[in-house]
C-alpha cells in the first residue's frame, strides 16, 4: 500500500498535471456547437470555420488585422479624472480601473490611430470590449471628441469600430452626457464635409447604440453583431412576448433598413479602402466644382 500511495500515484499525477495543458487550447463555437483549436481560430481571424460565426476580437487583434504597423501611429489621449463621483459598490470603482488598466494595458476604453487603408489617409477609433466591456465613460467619450477634432484639424475622414456595453454606471450623469457631447462632435464632421463611417461590432449596445455607433454616413456591421439599445431579454420580460429570431443582429437591422451592410471580418478592410476611395472622389469632384 505503501508502495502504491507513495511511488505510484505521485507519479501518475506528476503525468496528467493540468498545468502542463495549455488554457483555452479548444473554444466551442456558439453558432454551431463546433470545437476549434485555439490555433485555427486565430488563423481564421476568429472566426468559425464550419457556420461563419464571428467570436469577438479584441481592440488590438483589430488594428494588427487591419493597419500596418509602419503607416499606424497612436495618438495619445488626454488623461481624465478616474473616479469624480468616489463611486463605489462591491469594490471601489478606482480599483477597478486598475485591475483593467493591468489585464489590457490600456488606459480606458477607446484607442485612437492616425493610420491609413488603401490608399486612404485616416483617422480611426477603436472601442475595447476588454476595458469594463467597452462602456462609455468620460474618458471613451472624450476619446471620441479628440477623435473627431483630430479628423477635422488634418482634413481626414473618420472610421470608429464600436464595441460596447452602454454607459459606464460608474460614472452616473457624466456618463450619460458623453452621448450628446459625441453626436455634437458627429454633426461637427458633417459641417466639415468629412466622411464618418461606423463598424458596428458584437455587442454594440446601450448609450453608445444610441449617440455616435448609429450616426454614420455609411454603417457596416459585423456578421450576427448584437446591435441595439436594450437587450432582447430585458425587452421579453417587459412586453412578456417572444422576439423573432435574430431581432437585434445585424443581419435584421440590414434586412430593416438600419444599417448599410454585414460584412465578413476577412472582407473588412478591402470594402472599406473601396468605400473611402469612392467618397473621398465625390468630395475631391465637389471641391473642384466649388473653386
Amino acid at each position: 500500500m505503501n508502495w502504491l500511495t507513495n511511488f505510484v500515484k505521485p507519479k501518475l499525477s506528476a503525468l496528467v498535471k493540468r498545468k502542463d495543458v495549455p488554457e483555452n487550447l479548444w473554444q466551442n463555437c456558439p453558432s454551431c456547437g463546433s470545437m476549434i483549436h485555439h490555433k485555427d481560430l486565430k488563423e481564421n481571424l476568429r472566426v468559425c470555420n464550419t457556420c461563419n460565426h464571428h467570436f469577438r476580437m479584441s481592440a488590438d487583434d483589430r488594428v494588427k488585422l487591419l493597419f500596418s504597423k509602419d503607416e499606424t501611429r497612436e495618438i495619445e489621449l488626454d488623461k481624465i479624472s478616474d473616479d469624480p463621483l468616489n463611486f463605489s459598490d462591491k469594490k471601489k470603482y478606482k480599483d477597478r480601473l486598475k485591475e483593467y488598466r493591468k489585464k489590457t494595458q490600456r488606459e480606458d476604453a477607446f484607442i485612437l490611430l492616425n493610420t491609413k487603408i488603401g490608399n486612404s489617409n485616416i483617422v480611426c477609433g477603436l472601442m475595447n470590449f476588454a476595458f469594463m466591456g467597452g462602456s462609455l465613460g468620460m474618458a471613451a467619450g472624450e476619446g471620441f471628441i479628440a477623435a473627431a477634432e483630430h479628423a477635422i484639424s488634418n482634413n481626414l475622414p473618420l472610421i470608429v469600430f464600436t464595441a460596447a456595453g452602454g454607459a459606464r454606471m460608474q460614472e452616473g450623469a457624466l456618463s450619460l452626457m458623453q452621448m450628446p457631447r459625441t453626436t455634437i462632435a458627429v454633426q461637427k464632421l458633417r459641417e466639415a464635409s468629412l466622411p464618418y463611417i461606423t463598424v458596428l461590432c458584437d455587442p454594440t449596445t446601450g448609450g453608445v447604440t444610441a449617440s455616435y455607433a448609429m450616426l454614420g454616413d455609411i454603417q457596416l456591421a459585423e456578421p450576427d453583431a448584437l446591435i441595439c439599445f436594450a437587450g432582447p431579454r430585458v425587452i421579453e420580460e417587459t412586453i412578456r412576448e417572444k422576439l423573432p429570431d435574430g431581432f437585434q443582429r445585424a443581419e435584421f437591422l440590414e434586412e430593416k433598413g438600419m444599417i448599410d451592410r454585414v460584412v465578413n471580418r476577412s472582407d473588412m478592410r478591402d470594402t472599406l479602402a473601396n468605400i473611402l476611395s469612392v467618397l473621398l472622389k465625390v468630395d475631391n469632384i465637389k471641391m473642384t466644382e466649388n473653386e
